[in-house]
Parts: C-alpha cells; structure tokens; sequence
C-alpha cells in the first residue's frame, strides 16, 4: 500500500465532514478579515483621537469618536466568535475523520495475512501517535484561505496609505510563504523523523515492558529497564529541541521579515499620520494572519514522517480493501494432507489433534484461522481449493478459534463476549457461557455480565479466561469451532462439564469441530477414530 493510498484513504474520510471543513474555513476566513480590520481601525482610531486632542476643544468636539469605537467592538466580538466557531468546527471534522482512518487502518492491520507480524507496542504507537500528527494537517486546512484573506485586506489597507507600500508587502508576503518551503526541509524533516522514531520506540517499549511487568519485577529486571528507557527519552529529548530550534529559526525570520514590512510601510507611505498607522497595523495583522499557514507548512514535516511510517505498516500485507459485502460462504469440507495424514471432513463432522509440544498443532489451527499465511505446501484446501489461494477474510469468516492464550479485551464481560459479532442479546450471552461452564462464576460476580475483567482479564483466573474465549467463539456462529488446548487451567470435574457442554452445543448447532489437546477427555469429543497424531 502507497503513500498515495493512505492519502486517499484520508481523501475518503474526509468527506463526510468536507461540509464541516468548509464552515470551519469560512469562519478561518470571517476571523481573520475581522482581526487584520480591527487591528487596523484600532491604530486609526487611536492616532485619530490623539491629534484631535492635541488640536483642542474644536478638534475633540469635530472628531466622531462614537462610530469608530462601536465598530472596533463589533469586529471584535465577531472575530472572537468566528474563531471560537472555527477551532470548534474544525477540531470536530479533524477528530471525526482521524476516528475513520483509525478504524480502517486498524482493520488492515487484523485482516493482514499475518497478523503476528505486528507487535502490540508498534501498532499502537502508528494507530495512536502517527495518526494524531495527521489532524495537525487537518485542524490547519482553513489557514490558507485565512492567509489569503489576510493579505488581501492587508493589500487594500495599505494601499491607502501607497500604492508603493501595499506591493512592498505583497511581495514581502510571498517571500515568507518561500522562506518556510525552503527552510522547513532543511531545518525540520531530520529532526522530524528522528523524534518521531524516538516517541515511537519509547511508547511501544513501554506498552511491551508493561505487558512483561510481572516477569519484570520477579526477575528484578526493573533497574536495567529504567537504564534503557532513561536512553530512549534521551533520545527523544534531543530530536524534540532539534525540532524546537528549527521552528524558533522559521518562527523568528517570519517576525523578522514582518518588522520589514511593517517599516517598509511607515517609510513609504504618504498619507496622513492615521492612515499611515492604519497601514502599519494592517499589514501587522496580514503578516500575523500568514504565520497560521507557516506553522502548518513546519509541521508538515511531522506529517510527511507520519504518512511515512503509515506507508511503512500499510506494505505489511497486499491491499487495504475490506470485504464488500457478507464474503462468499466456504469452508463445507476440510482437508488436510500433511506429514503422511490424509484426512478430510464434511460440515458438521470432528477432529482431534494430538501431539507432542513444538509438532505445529498451534500453527495447524493458526493458519486455518487465519492467523498465520497460508504456504502452498502446507496441505490445508477447503472446498477443495488450496487454502493459499482462498480470500483471507472469506477463510476466517468460517472458522471461530479459542487460542491457548486468549486474548480478552480491557472491558467487561459482556465487551467480550459482543466482539463475536453484532446484535447478541444477554439471553445469548448466558447461554454461551453455561455452555462453557461459566455461567454460575459471572452470576457470582458482583455486577454479573457488567463485571470489569481487567487489563487483557487480569481480574480472571487462567480456567476464566479460558471459557470466557470458548463462549466469545461459540458466539461467533461460525462452520467450524478450532479449541486449541480448551481444558488448560480446569480441574478434572470442570473439563468433564465442558466436555458434556460443547457435545451437546455442536450436536444442537451441527458445527465442525477441530480440537487440539493433550488431554483424552477433550480428544473424545472427536470420536472414536477421529483423532490424529502430528509428527515432527
């Protein structure tokens, strides 16, 4: 997947609020022609009222002071307001449409074709960290129109003052605009990467440290892992003030180049000492209104090694396009031809796995799952096709796996058991889970369904967290059922319950079953004859 696709995918989430951005840089526009008039009445008004007062009790009584004072109000509330609306508007657009390329980027990263290939800490830092620098680019869309606002107006004011006077600052305004292109790859794009690199590499440190914290503190690990995340914040710390300085040095040669203006303007004017002012200050407000775009062309280099990194974790698998539609049911026969075993099931039958650890029994269900590519050799075809040559989404949308280590979400257990699939209603709920042998240990928890589990099920025991997936996977409703290892962690009389339970669930359901395990009780459920030992 190519920069060009991440943008068009941006592109694409943009449009639903593309009427938000409009409004949002409307009012970019309405605040700045505000803020550039005011500024300028302000200095007019000002410099006015001083001469009449120093031209006497005639000059104070002759000078309308009520009319320009109720406009520099007027444009007052009216720019608050305009950029209050903007910030609002153009906040909300910018959030709603990074919430879009969140979820599709998410969903790339589960529908790859190996979805291990991705560790825990990296994908959050690129679906957290990489995508919020995109809304910098977003939130900044109205200060081009804003800019040109700004200087128009700054063109016309000044021009009052001298036609001289208002191309000095035309062409001063330009030269900004190409003193930022210019110095913000030279000064900024290192930096840039470098900090973003740096912050990425901390934050999944951090996620991956977190996760390991028990082994961390029982090893006592804890000092070398402050030592080694103490250097990555170095790191990040030294890309931050390269980064610092690099703006400090486009921010000062735009105060710089608006001192200029701004006495290129008093030198040439030759109007009348208001009006002179007026011109001064205007052309203060466009140069101040051109400073909003100058920051976004800095920050663009953030957002260049953002898009970057995107592209990086996009090329990860062949394409991003989701699956229109419900995919194509298959997966009625399943065959397997590998290490001299050559079985084959219809819909609805079962089949035991056994073997010794390291025998790929996991890998076995992993890549029937999904989970892992599928090889042309590795003697798996559905439907008598090679599962090599099948839709990834189509090959998981008929299978439901219980992995050894079940992965459970932050939440409750009702959050857990609704990711089977949408519209599940709590009478479901609990009919999975006295499936599962689970029932009475949820009805014993002080808020039932709505108990929180903890970080990934800490809150539940090994045994718990194991039924739990088994009834998130019943849930599912698909063909077939992969367990792998669904008894770990249970005493003798549980696993017999479990055995009873799920016997009776795929006789109701007339699902496949394909179940690993080292235990004869679980290998039962196959049947006399259905069970197959994996060699080396």
């Amino acid at each position: 997947m190519s920069r060009a696709d991440i943008e068009r995918l941006l592109v694409e989430a943009i449009g639903p609020e593309r009427r938000t951005f409009r409004i949002a840089g409307g009012l970019a526009m309405i605040a700045t022609a505000a803020g550039v008039l005011l500024l300028g009445l302000s200095g007019w008004f000002i410099t006015g009222a001083a001469l009449a007062g120093l031209g006497g009790v005639l000059m104070v009584q002759a000078f309308n002071y009520l009319l320009p004072s109720a406009m520099i109000r007027l444009l007052a509330i009216i720019r608050t307001a305009a950029r209050y609306g903007e910030r609002l508007t153009g906040h909300r657009a910018a959030l709603m449409a990074l919430a879009a390329v969140r979820a599709r980027l998410f969903d790339h990263i589960l529908t790859t074709h190996d979805v291990r290939a991705v560790s825990a800490g990296d994908a959050v830092t690129r679906l957290v960290q990489d995508i919020d620098a995109l809304e910098d680019s977003l939130i900044r869309k109205p200060a081009l129109p804003a800019a040109l606002v700004g200087a128009a107006i700054g063109f016309g004011l000044t021009w009052l003052a001298s036609p001289w006077a208002s191309f000095s600052l035309l062409m001063l305004l330009v030269g900004l605009v190409m003193w930022a292109h210019l110095a913000t790859p030279r000064l900024l794009a290192t930096a840039a990467t470098d900090m973003a690199t740096a912050q990425a590499r901390l934050k999944a440190s951090m996620v991956d440290h977190a996760s390991a914290s028990p082994e961390i503190l029982a090893y006592g690990l804890a000092p070398a892992i402050a030592r080694s995340l103490e250097a990555e914040t170095s790191a990040l710390d030294r890309a931050r003030r390269r980064f610092a300085r690099g703006e400090a040095i486009i921010d000062a040669g735009l105060t710089f180049g608006g001192g200029i203006a701004m006495a290129a303007i008093l030198f040439l004017s030759h109007a009348a000492l208001p009006m002179t002012v007026l011109a001064v200050l205007a052309t203060a407000g466009a140069v101040e209104a051109l400073s909003g775009y100058v920051r976004g062309v800095s920050r663009g280099a953030l957002v260049s090694t953002a898009l970057a990194r995107l592209e990086d974790i996009a090329e990860q698998s062949s394409s991003l396009a989701r699956t229109e539609g419900s995919p194509t049911p298959i997966g009625r026969t399943i065959a397997f031809d590998r290490g001299g075993v050559h079985i084959r099931l219809e819909a609805g039958e079962r089949l035991g796995i056994a073997g010794r650890s390291g025998s790929g029994k996991t890998s076995l269900l992993e890549t029937l799952a999904g989970i892992r590519p599928a090889t042309a050799d590795c003697g798996i075809s559905l439907d008598d096709q090679a599962l090599a040559v099948l839709p990834p989404g189509a090959v998981r949308a008929a299978f439901a796996l219980s992995p050894q280590d079940a992965q459970l979400l932050s939440g409750t257990v009702r959050d857990n058991l609704r990711v089977a699939r949408p519209g599940l209603s709590d009478e479901q709920l609990w009919a999975a889970l006295e499936v599962t042998c689970l029932a009475a240990d949820v009805r014993a928890m002080p808020q039932g369904l709505d108990q929180w589990v903890g970080d990934g099920g800490a809150r539940l025991s090994g045994g718990q967290r194991k039924r739990l997936s088994i009834a998130r996977a019943i849930l599912s409703a698909r063909r077939w059922l992969l367990l792998d290892e669904p008894s770990e962690g249970l005493d003798r009389m549980t696993e017999a319950r479990l055995v009873r339970g799920l016997d009776s669930w795929l006789r109701e359901t007339e699902a496949g079953l394909v179940v690993v395990s080292h235990r004869r009780a679980l290998l039962a459920l196959a049947g006399e004859g259905r069970v197959i030992e994996l060699g080396d």
